[in-house]
C-alpha cells in the first residue's frame, strides 16, 4: 500500500429482516434481503503506524479507541495504516455504520482475514457489499441476479438505538423465512410486491423502545411511499418511491417540517466486485 487509497462504505440496506431462530447460545437467526445504497461513509487508509482519524458530520458520535471496528479490522489483518474515516452516516442506526466502515478498511488493504464474525454479523455482508440473500448468523450469503433501480428515500429520528437492546425486546424469535427459492424480483412492481408480504421482525421491538420510529413511518407514508419499513435494528426508516424526484420532493418536506431528522435519498450502489 504505497501511496493512500480511498474506499468508499456503502449503507446498508435491509429490505426485509426475518428473524427465524435462536441458537443455545444466544445468537440469532436471520433471512434478509440486503442491498447497498449510493450513499455512505468514506475510508482512506495510508502508510504509517495504526491510527484512526475521525472527520464528516457524525464524527463527534464516535471515539478513535481501540476498539473502534476500523482498528479492529485492521488488526485482524495483521496491518498497519493510517486510517482516516468520514463519517457521513449516523451512528447505531441500522444501515451498516460501523460494519461498512470495517469491511471498506478490509478492502482498502486488500485483506480478506479468517474470523470476520467477529467484527460483528454484519461484515461479511458488507465486504461483499453487493444485493445478497443474507441468512444464518449474517455468514450464508447468496448474491441476488441484478435488481432494478430503487428510489430511496431515508429518515432517522436523530437517535440511536441499542442492537442488543432491541434484539431483548423481541417476543417472538421463531418467526416464518422468506421462500425458497425466492420469486423473480428482476422487475421494480414485483420486487416491492414481494416485499410488501415480507418483514422486518426487529420493527416492534424498535418502536417500543424508540416511539418516534412511528412518527418516521407516518412521514414517509404520508408522502405516497410503495413501501416503507424500518432497517435492520433501526432506528433508520426507508420509502422506496416511483422515482428519485418524488423522493427527493418527499425528502424536501419531512426534512422541513421535522429538522432534528436525518433524511436523505440515494439509488443502489454498483456491485462491488
Amino acid at each position: 500500500m504505497p501511496q493512500p487509497r480511498r474506499e468508499a462504505a456503502p449503507a446498508k440496506l435491509n429490505l426485509s429482516l426475518h428473524v427465524t431462530g435462536r441458537r443455545p447460545d444466544g445468537y440469532h437467526l436471520l433471512d434478509s434481503l440486503v442491498v447497498f445504497l449510493e450513499l455512505g461513509d468514506m475510508v482512506t487508509v495510508a502508510p504509517g503506524p495504526l491510527s484512526l482519524r475521525l472527520t464528516g458530520p457524525f464524527a463527534q458520535g464516535l471515539a478513535a479507541e481501540p476498539d473502534n471496528l476500523c482498528l479492529r479490522a485492521a488488526r485482524l489483518a495483521g496491518r498497519e495504516a493510517r486510517i482516516t474515516l468520514e463519517k457521513n452516516l449516523p451512528v447505531a442506526s441500522g444501515i451498516g455504520g460501523g460494519s461498512a466502515d470495517a469491511a471498506a478498511v478490509l478492502r482498502a488493504l486488500e485483506a480478506r482475514p479468517e474470523r470476520l464474525e467477529t467484527l460483528g454479523a454484519d461484515v461479511p455482508v458488507c465486504l461483499a457489499s453487493r444485493p445478497v440473500r443474507m441468512r444464518g448468523l449474517g455468514e450464508i450469503l447468496t448474491p441476488l441476479p441484478p435488481l432494478p433501480p430503487l428510489a430511496v428515500l431515508l429518515v432517522n429520528p436523530g437517535c440511536g438505538l441499542s442492537t442488543p437492546q432491541v434484539f431483548k425486546s423481541l417476543m417472538r424469535r421463531d418467526n416464518p423465512p422468506m421462500p425458497d427459492p425466492l420469486p423473480d424480483l428482476s422487475d421494480a412492481g414485483m420486487l416491492i410486491g414481494f416485499l410488501q408480504d415480507c418483514r422486518n421482525d426487529l420493527e416492534a421491538p424498535a418502536i417500543a423502545l424508540m416511539p418516534e420510529i412511528s412518527a418516521c413511518l407516518a412521514a414517509i407514508r404520508a408522502e405516497g411511499a410503495q413501501l416503507a419499513r424500518m432497517s435492520g435494528s433501526g432506528a433508520t426508516c426507508f420509502g422506496l418511491f416511483a422515482g428519485a424526484a418524488e423522493a427527493q420532493a418527499a425528502r424536501a418536506r419531512i426534512a422541513a417540517a421535522n429538522p432534528g431528522w436525518w433524511v436523505a435519498t440515494s439509488g443502489l450502489a454498483p456491485a462491488k466486485l
